[in-house]
């Protein structure tokens, strides 16, 4: 009998400190509400194209699963050093297609290192000053929506050119004519055009189908 709870000691316990449960449930509660947080600013204000609220729900799985790492290997070298040779062979087989996301990974994986290694306070108010530096970009970020315009009508003539720019000043806040090509057949128009909201285009959409039914054009978010 005492063998068998000798064994049983043996394999419920490490070489290394033991992990306290209780810091450990309080371990898993932090690192949630932080990466939740994160995922939040990510959704609010991301400018990534992907869809932003399917990859922040991946921030609380990689956060946590960072801070299981570190709170099991850092109280043994051994563990460690078969962790460092664990991760040289593992890579990644997508790419990060956007270097915001990039920037994000690092934070949640940041704060997975932080949690794990116990850095509770310092984890928590770099998490939470670099969320405000991340509201104040959004604040700052210049809301007016600029486009790349191009018109392509057939046989424009003088007063058609001097009707579409009319329409664009009408509804757009800045306008500038970069390339103007006049074929026989064909005139094409490229400007530089920004409007205050969605709205503002779409109305601008609209007045030049109804004042020229063949005309075709584009419009093109420039970042």
């Amino acid at each position: 009998m005492n063998k068998e709870l000798e064994f049983l000691q043996e394999l419920f316990t490490s070489e290394g400190a033991s992990i306290n449960i209780l810091v450990f449930l309080v371990q898993i509660i932090v690192t949630t509400i932080l990466s939740l947080i994160v995922g939040y600013f990510y959704i609010r204000f991301g400018n990534a194209l992907s869809n932003r609220t399917a990859l922040a729900k991946t921030f609380v799985l990689i956060s946590l699963t960072t801070m299981l790492i570190i709170s099991i290997v850092k109280s043994s070298l051994a563990l460690s050093l078969g962790l460092v040779g664990a991760l040289s062979i593992v890579r990644f087989r997508t790419a990060i297609k956007e270097p915001e996301e990039l920037a994000y990974f690092f934070m949640v994986i940041a704060i997975g290192l932080g949690i794990g290694a116990g850095q509770f306070i310092v984890t928590a108010l770099g998490t939470l000053g670099l969320c405000s530096i991340i509201f104040l970009m959004g604040l700052a970020k210049n809301k007016t929506i600029t486009q790349n315009f191009t018109v392509h009508l057939e046989q424009a003539t003088k007063a058609d050119i001097e009707s579409i720019l009319s329409t664009l000043e009408t509804y757009s806040t800045q306008l500038t004519l970069h390339r103007l090509d006049d074929h026989p057949q064909q005139t094409a128009l490229s400007f530089s055009v920004s409007f205050s909201d969605i709205h503002k285009l779409l109305s601008t959409k609209e007045d030049l189908q109804k004042k020229y039914p063949t005309i075709s054009f584009s419009f093109l978010e420039l970042k």
